[in-house]
């Protein structure tokens, strides 16, 4: 790995690393400025909480309801305990649509759609998965009202990329830069004023089991793809996530 920047997590499930406390410590060395934690249900969004509120001012909770998680017995359940908890975190997520879920289309947007409404209520940023259903979800984020959302790990259509970017919105670069030309061709459009980086730790991107010091790794494979030099990106992209989650 080259030279650490100061980088900024923005989408990391700490919840989900055996030793949270170990990774976080592992950032603050290797030269993170701060680690955005989202959370998926109740249970994760519990501990995303606590993990948030054991590091003040380096790790900051996001809260959410991952459409892999919906389930319908506790949809008002999770939706009121996002609502409670939701102005004590700097965003809401994970949030979204996957068409390739188990759960209906209509009963993800339906979720979605309250998720949204809350999320606008407390003036939050939403941290938008939408995996196979980019348009869908960007309409539905635009006409909920929202004024900040990322379109996390963004892989869509190209053509996309400039009506996101015009609405203020960020979309997010990932270690799979490493080996996704679909990835790399996206975040290469993606204007530096709209482009955060991530690591969506624990998640295993063929050799590497993400951490989020390896935000240091989708760094310097964004200054590759965008062909700009990583101290620029790590110093707009920090200063956009600033920006997003009010850091």
């Amino acid at each position: 790995m080259k030279k650490s920047l100061p980088v900024i997590d923005t989408h990391a499930h700490l919840d989900e690393l055996p030793d949270a406390e170990g990774a976080i410590s592992e950032a603050r060395d290797g030269g993170l400025a701060a680690i955005v934690a989202v959370g998926q249900d109740i249970p994760s969004n519990r501990k995303t909480l606590e993990i948030a509120g054991r590091n003040p001012g380096f790790v900051f909770a996001a809260i959410g309801y991952h459409p892999w998680r919906l389930n319908a017995e506790n949809f008002e359940e999770t939706l009121s305990c996002i609502d409670t908890n939701l102005p004590n975190c700097v965003a809401m997520g994970e949030v979204g649509l996957d068409y390739k879920a188990k759960t209906k289309k209509k009963i993800q947007k339906a979720v979605f759609q309250q998720l949204l409404a809350i999320a606008e209520k407390h003036d939050k940023p939403v941290i938008v998965h939408c995996r196979y259903v980019h348009e869908t979800a960007y309409r539905m984020v635009k006409e909920a009202g929202l004024k900040k959302a990322v379109f996390h790990w963004y892989s869509g259509p190209l053509d996309l990329i400039p009506l996101i970017a015009a609405d203020g919105y960020y979309m997010s670069a990932t270690p799979a830069l490493l080996y996704n030309p679909y990835h790399a061709e996206a975040i290469k459009a993606v204007p530096l004023s709209n482009l955060l980086l991530e690591t969506d730790a624990p998640v295993q991107y063929q050799e590497l089991a993400a951490r989020p010091v390896h935000v240091q790794i989708t760094l310097q494979e964004a200054a590759r793809v965008k062909g700009v030099a990583a101290e620029e990106i790590a110093a707009r992209s920090t200063e956009n996530a600033r920006a997003c989650f009010g850091l």
